[in-house]
């Protein structure tokens, strides 16, 4: 593996001050200020189109910023040597391969690209991301998910100190999710600092150990994620036979239902929304057992209306 240049554990792998790019009269990103520490998991959450890939394509090179300042491992772009990129993967949009080549040889040629000397990279790669059975067939024939899962591998061969991922979930089934969840964690807690984007609220809640969300070019807040469930609204709700009835007996157990227009109650109380076996108990035993009893949380859009309001407001 290539030699790579010392990082102190205390200068952040990614710095960006003030970051822009305009496409005429559009903004695409505007003025985004980005910090993140050696070890990270840092989410870019926002909706389509709200200028997530825009940012990340900048802080690769791939496209010039209209203004801003961009380091990565104290390294700043542009004019850095092209070593920095021996200590950097990524996966932006879609992921390319060699499609005539099958997904061993495309990994054996990344492999040969990144100067690799191990020859247990391609074989442990492959094993992380869940490609032996499909290690001899072509790239061209793989799936939407299996394509990603080779994008992603390419991405990690050479173990980067830094990762940047774009929506890297996408075409992954529920199974493949969690399997490159924690496969970023593992390297997270190995010293990797990795830098994502998601359209995905509930994936990143479990992923990210902070969130930059952005909205239109901007970056509205930042949080950890310990601090996310405060910002999303949660309850639970609950369908009987006999609404009034099971209203009064929650009401008697000190809770403060509340009656939506589809006539479902609805809790908020922490209790409720800790333990709702318990409130399903408390109802069948009164004899009125739910039809239907589930945690709602805030989906991204929600969520987005939410902040952009508040923002409007402030």
């Amino acid at each position: 593996m290539p030699e790579r240049s010392p990082v102190s554990s205390s200068q952040p792998v990614i710095q960006v001050h003030n970051l822009a790019k305009h496409y005429g009269p559009v903004q695409a990103v505007d003025g985004i200020d980005i910090t993140v520490a050696r070890g990270e998991i840092y989410a870019l959450l926002g909706l389509n189109g709200a200028g997530k890939t825009t940012t990340i394509r900048m802080l690769l090179g791939m496209i010039k910023p209209t203004a801003g300042v961009v380091s990565l491992l104290g390294r700043p772009l542009p004019g850095s040597r092209a070593d920095l990129w021996a200590d950097v993967g990524y996966l932006v949009e879609t992921p390319a391969a060699y499609p005539e080549l099958t997904v061993a040889q495309n990994l054996h040629l990344a492999a040969r690209l990144r100067k690799l000397t191990s020859r247990d990279a391609v074989d442990t790669v492959i094993a992380d991301l869940g490609l032996a059975p499909y290690a001899r067939r072509r790239a061209s024939d793989l799936s939407l998910g299996n394509q990603q899962r080779l994008g992603l591998a390419k991405a990690f061969i050479h173990r980067p100190a830094l990762l940047i991922l774009d929506e890297p979930g996408n075409g992954l089934d529920p199974a493949g999710v969690v399997e490159i969840r924690l496969l970023l964690q593992t390297l997270a807690a190995q010293g990797t600092t990795v830098l994502l984007s998601s359209h995905i609220l509930a994936e990143v809640a479990r992923l990210a150990t902070r969130i930059g969300v952005i909205h239109d070019g901007r970056m509205i807040t930042e949080l950890a994620t310990e601090d996310l469930p405060a910002q999303v609204h949660r309850q639970l709700s609950i369908s009987t036979r006999d609404p009034r009835a099971a209203a009064a007996v929650l009401q008697s157990a000190g809770h403060h239902p509340i009656t939506s227009a589809d006539h479902r109650l609805v809790l908020t109380g922490h209790h409720a929304l800790e333990h709702p076996e318990d409130i399903a108990t408390l109802l069948v035993h009164a004899g009125h057992p739910p039809t239907h009893l589930a945690i709602d949380e805030d989906d991204l859009e929600t969520f987005f209306l939410r902040l952009t309001g508040r923002e409007a407001s402030s």
